[in-house]
């Protein structure tokens, strides 16, 4: 069954909701089982695609049957890793109504990211309006349950169809839902981390601040040592230094008292190699409207750590991400020796305390709400 919306031609530079062609699946799958849910490996019943070319610019988006892709074998995406994506999240709540987590902070990066990999701008408000129709075919497909959601995978592809490196004169966005559960198999409990200067994640000039396929695939070699070091994550480390950076695909939190005697909440800055999480940034936001104590982006080294962990300052330390919202820590591997993190009752106080206020923003009015006939905006933190 198709289903055809137009307006208004598809104008050059921007993918238009209102010229969305709709085809509808004539099979559903059956839903999976929310207790035994692998991250993203099961996926719904639709997606959304939009192609683009330097002559035509964007054609119309089409939601359809979740099927594989055709490309050509000399893709530019495959070759040179014209490549990004995002990941967001729908959520349902109580009263049955689903709801997006911020999608314009994703439209943002994504567009930033877009930028630096040479793959045409589009309307960021546009592609949300896209997205959530989506949600809309799919809306089934949203957990029932808080402890799950529905993952949301915006990928961006050149697919040049030629060997040559050169910014690609065709391009394809698509989109696809996964449900998910915890993004770790150890579920909530508080991760270890293997931190070695051996690799690096980014670099300033790199691609560390944009959400590239090419930054995760190069972290997998590191990722399978950390394991073979009894560790789970990876605690990325830069400079001579060893300044903190990520862990794993995570931004990273330190709660301590700090040089000067001051309860803070710190994170490593923006400088060119720390990818803007979404998560990061409501953290920041929080807790500096809470203004219990000290919130800064500073850099942070292992030597700070080490320090503090000596004098007793560190009270705790956790990652942020959208696929784990917030993840404790409880021991990091360096230079041979177990440096364990205060993690009471495995889920310490503050760690616990911010994923409860970002779950509950995540299932209420603070988000976008996906209804049957309408979009609105019912909070500034979307």
């Amino acid at each position: 069954m198709y289903y055809e919306f137009t307006s208004k031609p598809c104008l050059l530079y921007s993918p238009q909701a209102a010229d969305l062609v709709i085809e509808l699946s004539q099979t559903h799958k059956a839903k999976p089982d929310l207790t035994n849910l692998v991250f993203g490996t099961v996926f719904s019943d639709h997606m959304l695609t939009i192609e683009w070319t330097s002559n035509g610019g964007w054609q119309k988006p089409h939601i359809k049957p979740f099927g594989n892709l055709s490309l050509h074998p000399a893709c530019s995406a495959m070759h040179y890793a014209v490549q990004l994506f995002e990941g967001m999240k729908a959520y349902r709540d109580a009263d049955d109504k689903v709801r997006l987590f911020r999608p314009m902070l994703n439209m943002n990066r994504m567009a930033n990211s877009a930028e630096r990999a040479c793959l045409p701008a589009f309307d960021r408000a546009e592609l949300v309006e896209c997205i959530r129709r989506l949600v809309q075919v799919d809306l089934e497909w949203v957990p029932k349950s808080d402890s799950a959601s529905l993952y949301i995978r915006p990928t961006f592809l050149g697919t040049e169809p030629s060997l040559g490196v050169k910014k690609p004169s065709r391009a394809l966005l698509y989109v696809i839902l996964s449900p998910v559960g915890s993004y770790f198999s150890t579920g909530a409990k508080p991760v270890s981390l293997w931190a070695d200067s051996k690799y690096i994640r980014a670099w300033r000039g790199g691609t560390g601040d944009c959400k590239m396929g090419g930054n995760y695939g190069a972290s997998i070699y590191a990722q399978y040592e950390a394991v073979d070091y009894g560790c789970q994550q990876v605690l990325w480390l830069y400079g001579d230094d060893h300044q903190i950076t990520e862990v794993g695909t995570m931004n990273m939190f330190l709660f301590w008292n700090n040089e000067n005697g001051e309860e803070e909440l710190a994170t490593p800055p923006l400088d060119g190699i720390i990818l803007p999480g979404i998560t990061r940034q409501s953290i920041l936001e929080l807790t500096r409207k809470w203004g219990e104590f000290k919130v800064c982006e500073r850099y942070l080294t292992m030597a700070d750590l080490r320090c503090a962990l000596k004098e007793g300052r560190v009270k705790e330390m956790f990652g942020s991400g959208t696929a784990c919202v917030v993840s404790p820590v409880g021991r990091i591997l360096y230079q041979g020796e177990n440096l364990h993190i205060p993690c009471q009752d495995d889920f310490p106080q503050l760690a616990s305390r911010l994923m409860k206020e970002l779950t509950d923003i995540q299932h209420t009015d603070y988000s976008i709400e996906i209804h049957t006939r309408f979009i609105s905006i019912l909070s500034p933190l979307c």
